[in-house]
Formats: structure tokens, sequence, C-alpha cells
């Protein structure tokens, strides 16, 4: 039997809301405190970082390690293939082993292989400690977020949510600067050992913080084990496609068999799923607009986001010659700008609903993307560059709050984990589309030049696209996005 939904009020959801939904924490004695929301943001945030964190440090790394030629990326590769590719699964997972378990599971083995990564010897043994690192992140993330989910109701649910999604993409930034400030003023290896003991803190709170899972007769064997076979696949091999076009090209051998194979792997799934009687994927997933909608709009957001801190690193290294750190530095105002946009989010899905504030942001997103667009060609980072990434953030930060809240509006306590690795497997594969697509448009404009001659008209190619993009993506999310709005109530901020 179902429980109850668990999540707060809304207006023209997909579903009525259950008449048993929270009302706001004013009228709610029992509001749940904020230090479980912070917590899990943390241990989130380690999650993020390490998308980005090692990007920095790869130089460093490759020469201590003696990476041979090529093999470089896959540092960076064995993470995102093994977090993307298993979300799914870990979501899954939580719904049917437990969120506490599998969040306690996730986290346990993040930190451990992020101590593996820093005292690795070798480069196969860095690569291996990446791999379950990715392992980690896909447990630990949608565990944390159905935890969230199915804890915080009322206006609560709306600012939690709003939270999550400024950590989920804020922190892609902050790893440009954590990155560079370990590598320049310690080594490496502290990239990775850093979570250490963030990881063991996490853990020993969680013990009295993160509920305990509701009882469930279920066991590994409902996770569909040849289904799960089938995604874990599919998406994997998608994304290692994506991964590689930047070197091999959209239309290679290489790029088009992947392809090939990772549909095939997908549509194998697909009637599997038809065929069981549990399925990994209950069909009425695909039957719920706001759940389906909100991934679209998070992944094309992500897309946009992590595709112009791609190729930004690239032209504030190589253009305009600044250092690793000072590249740090200069990602830190997008960090900024997101924050302040989630912050006052809420306020404004309240009143005006998710459609309306995630067409907003796109539309700023493809306003900030023209700006940067615009830069000279003899450019200088305060006058061409931060005016951008300042809207950039703040159209992202209105953006992916909304969609998150939009994906989250039809979900009960039985599918949160499922759907809360659903959206973040839209986040993982639009980061990988994004770097894919953006850096094939600064590679087809830097051919003939070389990367470094050819980067300014590669940038300038790469955010028009961006900014047709965006446009889009909010054309698209103004036709098929729910207007999802939370019901006025207390004010749920932060204290």
């Amino acid at each position: 039997m179902a429980t109850a939904p668990a999540v707060p009020e809304y207006e023209h959801a997909v579903h009525p809301p259950s008449a048993h939904a929270s009302p706001s924490p004013e009228q709610e004695p029992g509001s749940k405190p904020w230090g479980l929301l912070i917590l899990l943001c943390i241990a989130q945030f380690m999650v993020v970082l390490d998308i980005t964190v090692v990007n920095v440090a790869l130089p460093s790394i490759g020469r201590s390690l003696s990476f041979a030629p090529g093999d470089l990326s896959w540092v960076v590769t064995a993470y995102v293939l093994c977090s993307g590719g298993l979300l799914l699964l870990g979501g899954r997972a939580a719904d049917v082993l437990g969120r506490r378990q599998v969040f306690f599971a996730g986290l346990l083995l993040f930190t451990a292989a992020s101590l593996m990564s820093g005292l690795a010897g070798s480069s196969g043994m860095l690569v291996t400690s990446r791999a379950l690192q990715g392992v980690g992140a896909a447990m630990l993330t949608p565990a944390a977020l159905s935890i969230i989910v199915v804890t915080y109701t009322g206006s609560q649910h709306t600012t939690a949510l709003s939270v999550w999604a400024a950590i989920a993409s804020g922190g892609a930034a902050a790893g440009m600067l954590f990155g560079g400030m370990l590598t320049t003023w310690l080594s490496w290896e502290w990239i990775f050992l850093i979570n250490v003991p963030i990881g063991v803190s996490v853990a020993l709170l969680a013990v009295r913080m993160v509920p305990a899972s509701e009882h469930s007769a279920r066991s590994v064997r409902d996770l569909d084990p040849a289904g799960a076979l089938l995604l874990v696949g599919g998406l994997a091999t998608l994304v290692y496609a994506l991964q590689g076009t930047a070197a091999q090209g959209w239309g290679s051998v290489r790029t088009l068999a992947l392809f090939a194979t990772s549909i095939a792997l997908l549509a194998g799934f697909a009637l599997t799923e038809r065929a069981v009687s549990r399925p990994l994927v209950a069909p009425s997933t695909w039957r719920s607009r706001s759940l389906v909608a909100g991934t679209g709009v998070m992944l094309g957001a992500t897309a946009l986001l992590v595709g112009v801190f791609f190729v930004g690193s690239l032209y504030l290294q190589l253009v305009l010659g600044s250092s690793a750190l000072e590249t740090g530095l200069q990602f830190l105002p997008i960090a900024a700008a997101i924050g302040l946009a989630a912050h006052g989010t809420g306020h404004a899905l309240e009143h005006a609903g998710t459609r309306v504030v995630a067409v907003l942001g796109l539309l700023i997103v493809a306003g900030a993307a023209a700006l940067l667009a615009q830069a000279p060609e003899h450019a200088t980072y305060a006058a061409d560059v931060l005016p951008g990434f300042i809207l950039l953030g703040l159209g992202v930060g209105l953006t992916l709050p909304a969609a998150s809240v939009t994906a989250m509006s039809d979900v009960d306590h039985e599918t949160a984990g499922m759907a809360s690795g659903l959206l973040m497997t839209g986040h993982e594969i639009g980061a990988a589309v994004g770097v894919a697509v953006l850096s094939t448009v600064v590679a087809t404009a830097t051919a003939a030049t070389g990367l470094a001659g050819g980067m300014g008209s590669g940038f300038t190619d790469a955010c028009e696209v961006a900014a047709f993009v965006a446009v889009g993506v909010a054309m698209l999310a103004a036709v098929f996005l729910p207007g999802v709005r939370p019901k006025p109530g207390a004010r749920a901020g932060l204290h």
C-alpha cells in the first residue's frame, strides 16, 4: 500500500495533493530542523566538488603518476561514468533497501575511495579509486535527496530543494577554486584527502540526525538485476560516447558505434521492464509530466552551465592568461550569484509558479551567454567576462530550483529514491552533453590556428550556441513544464 505523498501542497500539480499534506512551518509545530538539510548538503557538496576539483590538478597528477598520453582523461571519465551510469540504480536501491542504509553505504564508500585516491601510487590505482568514488556518489546522492523529499514539507520543502539545487550547481564552480587552491598551496593529493575528515565527520553526525528508513520486506532481488545491468550499461555507454566527442568527433566510427550500443542497451532495458513484475523504473514514472519535464529542464540548464564552465576555463587561461588559482577565483562570482538567486526563489515560486521562474531563468542564461559572446579580442575579466558570469549564475540559480521543485512535486515515499536518481541522472547527462557540444564548437573554430590562437573565436562561437540553446530550452519549458506553485505559507528561510 502506498504511503501518503511526501510533498507539500501544490497548485496545478499533475495529481491532486494528499489531504494529509503538511501545512506550513508556522502552522505545524513539528517542523523539521534545518541541521539535517545542512548535513546532507555538505555530503552532496563533496560529491559535486569532485566533478570539477580535479580539472586544474590534471597536469600535476599526470607528471606525478606518469600517465601515458591520452590516459589522463580517465581520472575524470572513470568518476563521471560510474556516478552518472549508476544514479538510477542507486535511487531505486534507496527505495528498496532503505534510504538511511544506502546513504551511509555511499558516504563510507566515497570517503574510503577518496583516501585511496589521495594515496594512489600509480595511474591504475587512481583510476580505480576514482571509479569507486563514482559508485559511492551514485548511492549517496539520490539517497540524500530522497531523505530531503520525505522529511521536509510545507514551505520548508521548497526551501530545501532550492538549497539542494544551489549546491548541485554552485559546487561545480567552487570546485574550480578549491582545486586551484589545494594544488597550488599543498599538492594534488589533497583534492582527495580533504574529503576524508569531512566524510568521517558527516558520518558521525548522520548517525544521530538521519532518520531511520521505514521497514521494507523487499530485498536485493527487487532491484531487477537484468534491467539494472541494461540501464547502467546504456547510460554509462552514452556518457562515455559524449565524453569522447571532443577528441573523436560526432561522426567518427567510435562515437556512432557507442551511440548505437547505448540505444540498443536502453531499448533492451525498456523491453525488459515491460516483462518483469517488479520493474526497476515503474511505468507510471514516464507518465508523470512534472518529473519528466523537470528532469528535462535540469538536463538542459546543467548542460549550459557546465559547458560554459569548460570553455570559459580554457578562455581565461589561454586567452586572458590567468593561472589555475586565478581561474578558480574568477569562477567564484558564479557560485555567489547562484546562491543569491536560489535564496529568493521560494518567494518567486509561490507567486509565479515553477514554469514562469524556469523560463525567466533560462532567458537570463541566454542573455548571459550572448553577453559573453560579445567579448572583444583584447578582453579584460572585469569588464567583459564578469558581468556575463554573474548573469549566468543568477539565471541558473532560478532555473535549477524551479526544475527540482517541479520534478519532486508528484513523488510519494515509495518512489522518492528512484525519482531523485532520475533527476540527478539528468544533471549528470546534462553536464556530459554540455561539455561535448561546446567543446566541439571550440575544436571546430580552433582547428586551423591552434587552441591558443583560435580560442577567442571558439569561445565566442560556443557562447552564441549556448545562447540559442538556452532560448530553445526556455521555449520547451514554456510548453511542457507544469506550472507547479507551492501554496503561500510561512517563509522557511534557513537561519
